[in-house]
């Protein structure tokens, strides 16, 4: 059975089909769980790790290698829990980073306004013109966080397998559709799709381990993995570094042989 990541903007109802969608799979619905995955293995601040994840450019653009670590921290959490099972996954950009698994089922639910405004203000107990503008804030922050982090426009729907307007169909029905559209064979694992997975997988955590290790955080490096095999290429200002790279990536679980690309010269801010 295929993996469901669900993309919504707040108070969309994607929440609710998420919920319902797993119940009725059986299968575990994720989203900040991947945080708390995340900030325990890696050792860093839930909070820290949440407006890494969620902060819009102006703030982070002045932190770009700590924001780079903890988008690396949070992939490879999310990858590893995609990696061990079926889930129901909604959350932070979760079709990008996933990208490229063809038993992803990749949902954007959207909601017209009257419906999210209501949401907020029930749930919330907000004014009116407070569950306004903290939709307006919310969904800026995330559109712009996408686009400074992947060149994507998060409304794009070229990004999604399918898009559910709830102002035409209720979150029960959307819910319905996404557990027939789970039986289609176009979205089943196979072996191919299930060694994607695993490369991915173990690329996330590669990427992650350079990330954290003092000796090779600040360095831009890029990291491919296939079937155990790690190549990392890259620049750096610093020999330590070249010789710092083998170390840390085959310390990695499940990394067979690593074949460090990495030259000394010149090297852009990671970004």
């Amino acid at each position: 059975m295929p993996i469901i990541a669900i993309s919504r903007g707040t108070f969309s109802g994607g929440r609710t089909i998420a919920e319902c969608l797993a119940e009725r799979l059986g299968y575990p619905c994720v989203s900040r769980e991947v945080i708390f995955d995340a900030a325990e293995k890696y050792g860093v601040p839930t909070a820290k790790l949440t407006e890494a994840m969620g902060k819009p450019p102006s703030f982070w653009q002045q932190l770009t290698s700590e924001r780079s670590s903890y988008v690396s921290y949070f992939r490879a959490a999310l990858c590893e829990r995609a990696r061990q099972s079926e889930l129901v996954y909604h959350g932070f950009a979760g079709h990008i980073l996933l990208k490229g698994i063809t038993h992803v089922i990749r949902v954007r639910v959207i909601a017209d306004s009257e419906y999210r405004i209501s949401a907020a203000m029930r749930e919330m107990k907000f004014e009116r013109s407070e569950a306004i503008a903290y939709i307006n804030k919310v969904d800026h922050e995330r559109a712009s966080w996408n686009q400074f982090m992947y060149g994507v426009n998060w409304y794009d729907p070229s990004l999604y397998d399918l898009v559910l307007n709830l102002e035409h169909i209720t979150p029960a029905g959307a819910c319905e559709v996404l557990v027939q559209m789970a039986q289609l064979p176009e979205f089943q694992p196979t072996p191919a799709s299930r060694r994607a997975m695993e490369d991915l997988a173990l690329r996330s955590q590669v990427e992650a381990a350079l990330a954290k290790d003092a000796r090779t955080r600040t360095s831009e490096l890029r990291v491919c993995a296939h079937d155990g095999i790690v190549t990392v290429t890259g620049t750096t200002r610093l020999e330590s570094v070249t010789k710092a790279v083998p170390a840390v990536a085959a310390q990695v679980e499940g990394v067979r042989e690593v074949r460090s690309e990495v030259v000394v010269g010149s090297v852009l801010a990671r970004g």
